[in-house]
């Protein structure tokens, strides 16, 4: 096998949310690509002088001679994406992400490898969606010969690679733009400190260890939410950015924060040593960094030891005395509380096995300690989700058990928030007093104002109660404080409380976006119906209903938790229509 080296410009692309797109649709996803590749990218990448030399199903790596033909015909092909997808819902729009590095590569029997390539294809990873990084070799190349300009996103340590790169991300100053490429307007900073706990790195050297990880990083969370003067932005959306060499700068504007908190973690036996450093995302000034090391007997001292160091940076005049007041280990069995991470993590799927594997082993949990007031809570609301989506064996077994592990978490654990949200939701679901599970609920967000899942569960509860109008409120506020979360649960609830308010065309724009980005959601797909069924879209409705069935044999549900009597008869007498029912 012969090897020569040469100086080449290399693209790197692939498609942005290629998984979610393939879920939802796979073989629409499929054929629209091929499309795409046969009558977009592969004539673009052969007329500027290109060549094609590896794919990936969703991905590919070209090579140039020039690297000026490279950015043009990458900003060609971007632009004809944007084109393509003008007409498309945002939801099944095709959009890449792309990369171009110049470099020196080997290439061997027409394969291409090196350090060139590498940088490229980690270059892809930080575009957005529809637009283009490229490093700063490529920018002073190109600088004045295209009309584009560059946004400097400075110095970007990339993995496996040995030295710092400087970035920069292309601005195409062309009529069309995908609406995904233009960079997201920044959310205004709130009236009080706020700030971001970015996913820390896993530093053991072992995938498994990845749950211990994140699990470190929502305590961490969690204990800077019982500060109640700081405004604290949702897990949900801070781990978009996993895995990412992300630009703090603009995390902050897409948050809406003033500090970012990132850091690792790194479990070897019995000894944990967790790094953090703060930045003021504005200017990404590093304010502090520091190293916390101890055993796992200590893990719950050191988690609330970052919390308190970071809020004593945030407000020194307060410092992290609101923290220490607060402080409630929630358990000192750290077998029960890996058991409570790994279930965390399988509770997150909104699927039906990996619902049953989260309450094994929240069973398991609980019966090392019986007054692990998270895992019974959570416990409690994993029963409410197999009834909601008509998976549970027997539902009222599961009704009982699932209000006797809610009012078991709030004796043992009366004073977190997250215990408290959890468990009124299950009693407001569940129960007949929904004027008492709104009470806890509001105990629950006086505890913790950031509580980003409090507020979406309030919403839900103000459905139930009968105040749809309020209910938008509180989830437009959970949105706030989650701002990149996977909205389709809220889109579902905002659906449902249009639904009531009978404005059915916005109910049905909501539920849509909803029932195609979580596929397996039981309830979206039965306001869907029944709002169809009410504007007289029967085909749609029976379809909806149709779909439905193949998720599940129960169209009507057992539980209807919804307490206003019209808005009861509202929902059912469109989901009998839709389903051909006549009673």
């Amino acid at each position: 096998m012969s090897q020569t080296r040469r100086l080449a410009a290399i693209l790197a692309a692939d498609v942005a949310g290629y998984s979610r797109l393939i879920g939802a649709d796979e073989e629409g996803t499929l054929d629209r690509l091929r499309s795409i590749r046969t009558d977009a990218i592969e004539p673009n990448i052969s007329e500027h002088r290109g060549r094609i030399f590896k794919t990936t199903g969703d991905g590919l790596l070209a090579e140039f001679a020039s690297v000026v033909d490279a950015v043009r015909c990458a900003t060609d092909i971007q632009t004809a994406m944007a084109e393509y997808n003008a007409e498309i819902a945002p939801e099944k729009r095709i959009e890449f992400r792309m990369g171009i590095n110049m470099g020196d590569v080997v290439v061997e029997d027409g394969d291409i490898f090196g350090d060139g390539v590498n940088v490229a294809a980690r270059l892809e990873g930080l575009a957005d969606a529809g637009g283009i990084c490229v490093s700063a070799r490529v920018q002073e190349d190109v600088a004045g010969k295209l009309d584009l300009t560059f946004d400097d996103l400075g110095e970007q340590s990339l993995k496996n690679i040995a030295r710092p790169v400087r970035v920069y991300r292309v601005v195409r100053n062309t009529a069309v733009k995908s609406p995904s490429a233009v960079a997201p307007s920044a959310l205004p900073l709130p009236d009080k400190p706020s700030i971001a706990v970015l996913p820390f790195a896993n530093m053991s050297g072992d995938s498994e260890q990845e749950y211990f990880a994140d699990g470190m990083v929502e305590e961490i969370i969690t204990a800077l939410s019982r500060i109640r003067w700081l405004f604290v932005i949702a897990r949900n959306s801070s781990f978009t950015y996993k895995g990412q060499n992300v630009d703090v700068k603009q995390v902050g504007r897409e948050l809406g924060v003033r500090y970012v908190l990132e850091g690792s973690v790194r479990k070897a036996g019995q000894r944990v040593r967790i790094t953090g450093q703060l930045i003021d995302a504005p200017t990404g000034t590093h304010l502090w960094a520091d190293r916390f090391d101890g055993s796992l007997e200590d893990v719950f001292e050191l988690q609330d030891r970052v919390a308190s160091n970071v809020a004593g940076i945030i407000e020194p005049t307060l410092r992290s005395a609101e923290i220490r007041r607060s402080a409630q280990w929630p358990t000192h069995d750290l077998t029960a509380y890996d058991f409570y991470l790994r279930a965390l993590s399988n509770r997150a799927a909104y699927d039906k096995d990996q619902t049953i594997s989260a309450l094994s082993l929240l069973g398991q949990a609980i019966k090392r300690d019986p007054q692990y007031g998270p895992a019974l809570a959570l416990a409690a609301e994993c029963h409410h989700f197999l009834v909601a989506n008509s998976w549970a064996g027997n539902e009222e077994t599961s009704r009982l058990e699932g209000l006797n592990l809610a009012r078991l978490a709030i004796q043992v654990a009366e004073d977190d928030a997250s215990v408290l949200g959890n468990a009124a939701y299950v009693l407001g679901f569940f129960g007949e007093n929904i004027d008492g599970a709104l009470a806890l609920m509001g105990r629950s967000l006086a505890i913790n104002p950031s509580f980003a899942e409090g507020w979406y569960s309030s919403g839900v509860l103000r459905n139930f109660a009968g105040q749809p109008d309020l209910a938008i409120t509180h989830l437009e506020t959970s949105l706030r404080l989650n701002p990149r979360d996977r909205k389709a649960r809220h889109l579902t609830a905002i659906g449902v409380a249009h639904f009531f308010s009978r404005r059915f065309g916005d109910a049905a724009a909501s539920l849509v976006v909803s029932v195609e980005a979580i596929p397996g959601w039981v309830v979206t797909y039965r306001f869907l119906a029944a709002c169809y069924a009410h504007i007289g879209r029967l085909e749609e409705a029976r379809e909806t209903v149709k779909r439905l069935r193949e998720i599940t044999p129960v169209v009507i549900p057992g539980v209807i938790p919804y307490r206003n009597p019209e808005h009861r008869e509202l929902f059912l007498s469109g989901l009998r229509l839709a389903a051909g029912e006549t009673t």
